[in-house]
């Protein structure tokens, strides 16, 4: 799994029990979401359709910085299933896990459009291939 987003946890992020909102994690973690999959299916234009159950396991702090790492696990034909790991960067203990995030490439009517792709690309592939061309 690869982690490329990292938050600081600040008072803004906090509960109640001055640890982080479930809440705010679970928003950072379907932005993440949505960036990866538009990366890899090449669409602004996509929807999270399905997120099955969030384990949440430890409670990080103020001052905590989170990472989220996200590994695609299914290409559909308008669809993609990602898996999620937010960890505390300095002690990469756990905070939770999603197993399944599904989301969809829409077509510019806003309805589920066939993305074509069956694995994950690198952008550093893509431009060099641009440039056999």
């Amino acid at each position: 799994m690869r982690f490329h987003t990292r938050k600081w946890i600040k008072p803004e992020d906090l509960n109640a029990n001055c640890t982080l909102f479930g809440g705010r994690l679970l928003a950072w973690i379907t932005e993440e979401a949505a960036l990866y999959s538009i990366i890899q299916l090449e669409n602004p234009k996509i929807v999270l359709k399905y997120m099955s159950e969030i384990n949440f396991i430890s409670a990080p702090a103020q001052g905590d910085i989170v990472e989220i790492g996200i590994e695609a696990v299914r290409f559909g034909k308008s669809s993609i299933t990602l898996k999620c790991e937010a960890r505390n960067k300095m002690s990469h203990e756990t905070i939770a896990t999603v197993d399944q995030l599904i989301l969809v490439n829409l077509g510019a009517d806003g309805k589920p459009k066939a993305h074509g792709k069956t694995r994950v690309e690198f952008v550093k592939d893509r431009l060099a291939s641009k440039d056999q061309d």
